[in-house]
């Protein structure tokens, strides 16, 4: 399977997705207005790789900043990692990085983790 790279542009997040490895990083901003046309072939390529049982993924975020609409996106991916994790047994950890001042940022990761049940890392630079 092919990696995943998408660099950033105008208010557009960086992706790297890593099929060899199972390191998928999605980093920047993400406030444009077609989010479902943007992460659609993202899903794609995920429900893909997901199709192969018992892979180890790692999911980075590494935003600066995102809107309403990317949320759900985000949610989106991590519903996708979860059901892998539960239906495929894949070992799924998700690492939210924030800086140590964006409480913002810590606080939505915070929200996700909830959300989620996979194991959620909130790591502070």
């Amino acid at each position: 399977m092919q990696n995943l790279l998408i660099e950033a542009y105008d208010y557009v997040p960086y992706v790297d997705f890593q099929a060899d490895t199972g390191e998928l990083t999605i980093g920047g901003e993400s406030y444009h207005e077609y989010t479902l046309e943007f992460f659609e072939p993202i899903f794609e390529w995920l429900k893909e790789y997901t199709q192969e049982p018992n892979r180890t993924i790692t999911l980075n975020f590494r935003m600066s900043y995102f809107n309403t609409s990317s949320s759900r996106r985000f949610l989106e991916i991590m519903n996708i990692l979860q059901a892998y994790h539960f239906n495929n047994g894949g070992s799924v950890v998700i690492n939210w990085y924030y800086e140590k001042n964006d409480l913002d940022m810590l606080e939505s990761g915070e929200e996700y983790a909830e959300d989620i049940q996979l194991e959620f890392n909130l790591i502070p630079y």
